[in-house]
Order: C-alpha cells, then sequence, then structure tokens
C-alpha cells in the first residue's frame, strides 16, 4: 500500500511539473538565421553576350589556309624545274641561270615556306636505281640553292624514281621532261 501511495505521489508530481506554467522558448537563432537568407537581393544588371558564331571562325581559318595555299601556289608557279641529262645528275649550263632565279624566289617571296625537292627520272632503268638517280638530282640542286644562300634547314626532298612523269609518249623530248627536279612549297 505503501508503494501505492509513493507511486501516485510520483506520477502526480510529474503531471504537475510537465505542466508547470513555465512558456516554452522558442529557439530564435533559426529564426534569424532564416531572416538573412530572405533579405531581398539587389538586381544584378543583365549580363551583355556577345554572340560569335562558330561557323564564321571556321570560314575564317578556311579562308586563311585557303589564302595561304593560293600564295604557296602562285610562289611555286613562278619557280621553274630543273632538266638533266640522260642519266645524269649535274646541273647542266643552260640550267644554272634557271637555278639561280629559283634561289632569289626562296629567299624572297618564299622565305617563309619550306622547300621540297622533288626528284623525277625517264622510264629506263631499274625502280632502284632511278629512285637514287632522282636523289641524286635533288641533292644537286639543294647543293646549289644552299651555295646561293637558302638556309639548307627549309630544303627537303624526296625522289619520285620514274614513278610521277609528266609525260608518257615515247619519245626522246618526252623522256627529257621526266629528267627534273620539281619545286614544292610546304607551311
Amino acid at each position: 500500500m505503501k508503494n501505492i501511495i509513493l507511486s501516485s505521489v510520483a506520477v502526480a508530481v510529474l503531471l504537475l511539473t510537465g505542466c508547470s506554467s513555465n512558456k516554452p522558448t522558442v529557439d530564435e537563432t533559426n529564426k534569424e538565421a532564416a531572416s538573412t537568407k530572405t533579405q531581398p537581393v539587389e538586381e544584378v544588371s543583365s549580363v551583355q553576350t556577345e554572340s560569335v558564331s562558330s561557323q564564321g571562325v571556321a570560314s575564317n581559318d578556311t579562308m586563311k589556309a585557303d589564302s595561304n595555299e593560293m600564295t604557296m601556289a602562285n610562289i611555286e608557279s613562278t619557280m621553274t624545274s630543273v632538266y638533266f641529262d640522260f642519266d645524269k645528275y649535274a646541273i647542266r649550263q643552260d640550267m644554272k641561270e634557271t637555278v639561280t632565279k629559283d634561289a632569289d624566289i626562296a629567299k624572297a617571296a618564299a622565305s617563309a615556306y619550306s622547300i621540297k625537292l622533288e626528284g623525277n627520272c625517264d622510264e629506263w632503268g631499274s625502280d632502284e636505281y632511278n629512285f637514287a638517280l632522282g636523289l641524286k638530282r635533288a641533292q644537286t640542286v639543294k647543293t646549289e640553292l644552299v651555295n646561293e644562300g637558302v638556309d639548307a634547314k627549309r630544303i627537303s626532298m624526296v625522289s619520285y624514281g620514274k614513278s610521277a612523269p609528266v609525260c608518257n609518249e615515247k619519245t626522246k623530248e618526252c623522256w627529257q621532261k621526266n629528267r627534273r627536279v620539281d619545286f614544292k612549297l610546304l607551311p
């Protein structure tokens, strides 16, 4: 009985203290933080953008590339191929002036470009022999250009042997046209 009385008193104390007149407190820190978040933001001026068409950029690059190719083609057209005698790689006397003129062009108008010398041969001889002869012809022209003042670092060589003829007739004149070194400009 004593236990029942003590339990009833404890429950009554708990009930009374739970319903006390203490007012509940509200945590104001969250409210202050929330009020700072809702402050109006100054209006930002609109961002001004400038649109650039990728097509326009591409066309500008294409135009520059086309213009550069046209310039190179125009300069190449002023350079003259150097022709050689049958089975020879020494520059003929009548071709020396041509090489000098080509060197002048290489030093002036074509100074911004690299030069590729393409050695060619007629159809006589084996492939191996003609590739070697075409390379010797290109080397001879390179040596002459360097002697005329063209930077050797700008010059590269290739031999096409008899694989790139400009004429396919079975005549002496046609074979003579295929014994040559051509000039190509590279960016």
